[in-house]
């Protein structure tokens, strides 16, 4: 989906959002000429914010976007909790007789409290980042060592809320699983990376001795390719930008860029760099989107991607599996090779998850003694 699509589909779904609020407020409150009037300019002003908070952004008034940032980007999140209680109230409230059904203006305040109730909860939990660790017995990892150990970031989204304080919590995770791969699955930074030089040295911190990867996401084209990938670079990874590479005698790890930045034929180019790489090591596919290409999965060991969020705020999460069939967790495709989606490190927009925490994905991979046995040839086993 391009920048202009995005933006036009995001403002519409948004503005429709407000007007259903509006017609909550309506019903439960009769504001009243004036009050109204005041509601609606709040309401305009919000739809709006998050490309105000980007035009401040790029021409340098970061603090007035940031504040700007905090009011809208949480609003939007209230909103939404307030949206998906107003439904299942109405869906109570035609279910129940007459003479039990609850007043408008009972069923508003009941929907507005619990909002900010569950939004304070969304903070919290957005603060807490969880280490989720995968481990998979392959029969080709090569070489004299017996295992590797690969860290994955995803959808860090760096950027005026994300920023110094709630890094530190991931870098100290990564640091903690003392990774010899470090790999980031896209979505890195989401606006100007020019006020990014605090977080831009966290992450220059982290140094695992096999290195550092990333691909795209569609943010990086959003905020800009070219700074993006500086960025990226900067920070100390190697960006694959539909390309491989061979760790002799190791692995192999190849990455393909999100489909946001246009190019054609993405699924022919990821099937051709990926029949290049020497068959018989362990082919790590980075990826943003948790889409498998026709034919491919033939070609990969293990497909790292996140996107999802894994609808970061519940019940949105159900809505994103309508999109993407899977949006979270291990998965073994039917071809045998593993397909794992990562919740995401940070967070879009509203700075709040619910039932979708943060993690950091710690993938350990050791080599199979028992190869010839009876287990796949080429493709690897999940350990509880």
């Amino acid at each position: 989906m391009g920048l202009a699509v995005f933006i036009s589909v995001f403002l519409s779904l948004y503005g429709g959002m407000h007007f259903y609020a509006l017609l909550k407020i309506r019903r439960a409150l009769s504001p009243g000429f004036p009050a109204e009037a005041a509601i609606i300019c709040f309401m305009v002003l919000m739809v709006v914010s998050p490309i105000l908070v980007r035009v401040l952004e790029e021409y340098g008034f970061e603090d007035t976007g940031r504040v700007i940032a905090y009011i809208g980007y949480g609003w939007m999140g209230i909103l939404f909790i307030f949206l998906v209680l107003s439904v299942a109230i109405d869906i109570v409230r035609i279910l129940l007789p007459a003479g039990l059904r609850p007043s408008p203006l009972i069923a508003f305040v009941i929907a507005a409290c619990f909002s900010f109730i569950f939004s304070l909860y969304g903070l919290y939990e957005a603060m807490v980042v969880k280490v989720e660790h995968v481990n998979i017995v392959s029969q080709k990892l090569a070489g004299d060592r017996r295992s590797l150990r690969i860290v994955q970031i995803s959808d860090v989204h760096l950027g005026l809320l994300f920023r110094e304080h709630r890094l530190r919590k991931v870098v100290n995770c990564i640091k903690d699983a003392s990774p010899d791969i470090l790999v980031s699955t896209g979505d890195l930074v989401d606006g100007q990376t020019d006020g990014l030089s605090g977080v831009l040295y966290m992450l220059m911190e982290l140094s695992p001795p096999l290195g550092k990867y990333a691909v795209t996401g569609n943010h990086e084209f959003y905020a800009g390719i070219r700074k993006s990938i500086n960025f990226t670079r900067d920070a100390g990874f190697k960006v694959l930008r539909d390309e491989a590479l061979t760790l002799p005698g190791l692995i192999n790890i190849a990455g393909v860029d999100d489909p946001a930045g246009g190019r054609k034929n993405l699924e022919e180019h990821e099937k051709e760099i990926l029949s290049s790489l020497p068959g018989e090591t362990f082919t790590l596919l980075l990826k943003h989107r948790p889409h498998v290409g026709p034919g491919s999965d033939r070609l990969f060991d293990l497909q790292l991607s996140g996107h999802t969020h894994k609808g970061q705020i519940f019940p949105f999460g159900l809505l994103v599996k309508l999109v993407h069939g899977r949006i979270s967790g291990l998965h073994r495709l039917d071809s045998g090779s593993l397909l794992y989606i990562s919740r995401g490190s940070g967070t879009w927009g509203p700075p709040f998850r619910i039932l979708s925490p943060p993690e950091v994905t710690v993938i350990n991979i050791t080599a199979d003694d028992n190869a010839g046995m009876g287990q796949p040839a080429h493709f690897g086993k999940i350990i509880p």
